[in-house]
Order: C-alpha cells, then sequence, then structure tokens
C-alpha cells in the first residue's frame, strides 16, 4: 500500500507541473479506480474530461466511477452518448448491461452483454453473465432471425427444445417500486393476483388463474412499468411483447410467432405475457388498410381464446395510447375483460415518483411536495425526463468548475421551466371519444377522470 500511496503522491505532483497533460491525467485516474478510491478518480476524471470533452476513453472511465459510486443516472447519460458512436467500444455495452439489470430490464441487458462480448470476447464477465442467467438459464441460447431463443427452463436435459421459444425474464421490482396508481394495482391483484395469491376462494366460485387486461392512457404513465412489476409481485415470468417480435413480411409467419410467444408463455406458467402498443397488432378489422393483417388478428383473438391450448397460468396484459383502434373482439369477454385506465400519476404519486428516480443520486433537500404542485398532468416518463435533464445540467456544471454538486429544488424547478406535460395531446384527442364514443362505457373511468 505504501508503494501504491507513493505512485499517487508522484502522479499528483506531475499533475500539478503538468496539468493539461491529458494521458497522465488518465493514468492517475486509473489507478485511484483500481484502489477503489472512486470519488478521487470522480473528480479527476472530470476535469480531465473538461481538457478534452470528445475523448470516449475518459467518458468511459467517468460512466464506470460514476456506476461504482451508485450514480446510475449519471451513468447511464455517459454511455448512452457513447453507444451513439459509429464504433461504440464494448466497455460501453457491458456497463450498459448492468445499468439495465439493476432497473429490471433483463432482457435489454442480455442483449446488450452478447453485443459487447460479440465485439471483443476479452470483456466477458463470468459474475454479469450468471446474474443474467446466461450460464445457468440460457445454455442452449440461439439468435434465430434476430430473436433471441432459450430452452424451456421446465424441460428436462433430454427434452429438446420448443420450436420458437422467446426469452423469459425475472423481473426483480414489485408494486412497491410503482409510485401512486393504488387504483390500477386494486384491480389488477383482483383480476390476476388474488387468483394466485389465493386460489382456494376462486375455485370455490369456479374462477380459473388467468385472463386479459387492457390499460390505456396517455404515454409514459407506467403501463410498462406496472406489467413488469406484476410479474414481480407473483414471481412469474416476464414476456415483454413489441411489434418487432411478431411481424414478419413473409406470409403466415406473423402468425406463427405470435403462436409461439404463446406456447412459450404457456410451458412456463404463471408467465406474465405483455403486449406493448397492442393496437399495432389488433387493430380494427373494418379499416381497408388493414386487411393484410386480418389472418394475424384472428390468430391473436384464437390464441387469446385458447381454442388448441389452455391458457390457465398465462396472464395476459397489454398497453396502448389508442384504445379506440383497437378491434372491438379483442374487448369480448375472456379476452381483454378488464379494460383498466392508466391515468397520469396525482400529486402524492408525483412525489412518490420523483423520491424513486432522486434515489441513490446525489440530492439535497428537496422539497417534493412543491415540486408535486408544480408537476400538475405531467407523466411519470416526464417527470423522470426532468431529472434526467436536472443531473445532465449539473454534471455540465461540474465539468466547467471541477467540483460536483448535489442537485437542489431550484435545480429541478428551473428545469421544469422549460418543459410541458407531454399528456395534454392526448387529452385532447381522448376527450372526443370519451364524449362522443362511449356507447358501451368503455371509457366511463375517462369520463370520470376528464369530469364530462
Amino acid at each position: 500500500m505504501q508503494t501504491n500511496d507513493e505512485s499517487i503522491s508522484t502522479l499528483r505532483e506531475a499533475v500539478k507541473l503538468s496539468p493539461d497533460n491529458v494521458p497522465l491525467r488518465i493514468h492517475l485516474a486509473n489507478l485511484l479506480q483500481k484502489l477503489s478510491l472512486y470519488e478521487d478518480a470522480e473528480r479527476e476524471l472530470i476535469i480531465t474530461l473538461a481538457l478534452e470533452p470528445n475523448n470516449s476513453t475518459v467518458k468511459l472511465a467517468l460512466a464506470e466511477t460514476f456506476y461504482q459510486l451508485g450514480k446510475y443516472s449519471q451513468s447511464l447519460v455517459i454511455v448512452e452518448d457513447l453507444l451513439k458512436l459509429s464504433s461504440p467500444p464494448a466497455k460501453a455495452f457491458v456497463l450498459h448491461a448492468r445499468i439495465l439489470l439493476n432497473d429490471g430490464q433483463v432482457q435489454k441487458a442480455v442483449k446488450q452483454y452478447k453485443t459487447a462480448v460479440n465485439l471483443d470476447n476479452t470483456v466477458a464477465d463470468s459474475t454479469l453473465s450468471e446474474r443474467l442467467g446466461i450460464d445457468k438459464d440460457t445454455n442452449n441460447a440461439q439468435v434465430i432471425d434476430g430473436k433471441m431463443r432459450i430452452s424451456n427452463t421446465n424441460n428436462s436435459a433430454d427434452e429438446p427444445l420448443l420450436d420458437g421459444q422467446y426469452e423469459i425474464e425475472r423481473s426483480k421490482i414489485t408494486f412497491t417500486d410503482v409510485g401512486g396508481m393504488e387504483s390500477v394495482k386494486e384491480q389488477i391483484r383482483l383480476k390476476i393476483i388474488y387468483p394466485i395469491t389465493k386460489p382456494d376462494i376462486f375455485k370455490a366460485y369456479g374462477k380459473k388463474m388467468g385472463g386479459g387486461i387492457l390499460m390505456y392512457g396517455p404515454p409514459g404513465c407506467g403501463k410498462t412499468h406496472i406489467a413488469r412489476a406484476l410479474a414481480g409481485e407473483i414471481n412469474a415470468g416476464f414476456i415483454p411483447v413489441g411489434i418487432n417480435e411478431v411481424l414478419d413480411m413473409w406470409i403466415g409467419n406473423s402468425e406463427r410467432n405470435l403462436h409461439d410467444l404463446f406456447e412459450t408463455a404457456r410451458h412456463n406458467i404463471p408467465c406474465v405475457l405483455f403486449f406493448d402498443e397492442v393496437d399495432a397488432l389488433a387493430g380494427s378489422r373494418r379499416e381497408a388498410s388493414q386487411l393484410a393483417t386480418r389472418p394475424l388478428i384472428n390468430q391473436f383473438l384464437m390464441e387469446l381464446d385458447g381454442i388448441n391450448s389452455s391458457n390457465e397460468g398465462v396472464l395476459i396484459l397489454a398497453a396502448t395510447n389508442s384504445p379506440w383502434f383497437l378491434d372491438p373482439a379483442f374487448r369480448r369477454p375472456g379476452r381483454f375483460d378488464r379494460i383498466i385506465f392508466v391515468p397520469p400519476p396525482d400529486q402524492k404519486a408525483r412525489e412518490e415518483i420523483l423520491r424513486l428516480v432522486l434515489s441513490g443520486k446525489p440530492s439535497e433537500n428537496i422539497d417534493f411536495s412543491f415540486l408535486g404542485r408544480k408537476t400538475d398532468n405531467f407523466s411519470g416518463a416526464d417527470l423522470k425526463e426532468a431529472i434526467e435533464r436536472t443531473i445532465e445540467s449539473k454534471i455540465q456544471e461540474a465539468m466547467s468548475t471541477g467540483l460536483p454538486k448535489p442537485v437542489l429544488t431550484k435545480d429541478i424547478e428551473q428545469t421544469l421551466r422549460q418543459m410541458k406535460p407531454t399528456t395534454s395531446e392526448w387529452f385532447s384527442t381522448a376527450r372526443n371519444y370519451a364524449l362522443y364514443a362511449n356507447d358501451g362505457g368503455t371509457y366511463d373511468e375517462l369520463r370520470k377522470y376528464l369530469r364530462v
């Protein structure tokens, strides 16, 4: 240790004599990192980055240091900037995988980690690989047609892979990580959670576990987040389904992809199958532009009905910003028979979301009540964006001064002055449907919220 202390002292003296020597400062920062002196390394790297703002090596080192200090938001800002480069460093993908894993986004984390190893196999990390479940659960993983396929974790070693299986996430977040939304949570508990936690009561009434819930509302209000939290709440598998997972240019392939997704969920119950932007897959068949997708919509309806296979234990959630474009057949009993309006968070929820977003970040004496009043109609995504912008401005300030400072209430307030809630445009459109297209009572919750 004495040798290390002497090395640091020598390097510091050299930096004083040559303060603009970037390689020398990088060498000092690397040594500080190796000795776990991350706060010292952070200060050194911020000064170095001020000297060379476009130095990707310094950026990556600072991002890694932020991560070690638990400053995940600051680390993510830099990593996302590095990933936009024409040739991103492999280590940036590894760090991105770590950040995504901490946020419970396992599938995306696996994808980024595999990208890193494909770029440079020397960055492989056995500990991270194990945390991602690659060594344990995906030894037989394959990438087919751009999609990751894995073996069924319930199969024995001698059983063949089911064709077309998709990766299953294990969410690390629960309802406690979702700010507010108590009414939405309770409706989901009644429809999905209680049949699992209190099966005897539901069996007494002949009620089976399963079914579908459609969540709708303005973008960025937590529909995807609550679906992932539901999976964590009941320790179920989670399969997020995007348009790219299903749609295929070849006739019949889209229907097969959809069937494969349902089959994967059926073989790994309990499993939450979550369709984001479901209106893109289940748009109205009355529209002429939808003629080519009618077979896919019909296949979707068949899978929901479980005509050839039981859906018991498959918990189907879907989210949309445009429920009025959804084919009415999807709202029949047994399909998406529970339709839930997910509004922007109320003041109490906004305060809680801000607390969650700021958790682990350097802040001081934040007046959450004041900020909650200042953010009426802000979505959860808007609030997160406000904090991200504030963090970015503080990083920029620290790069200029060389002295990192905590986030204050006035910093966030200043950011909010430059923002408007993104929900306003959605409500302008939704109001017309709530007023003039609510014959079946679909938008009763929305009407109540709008007080019309």
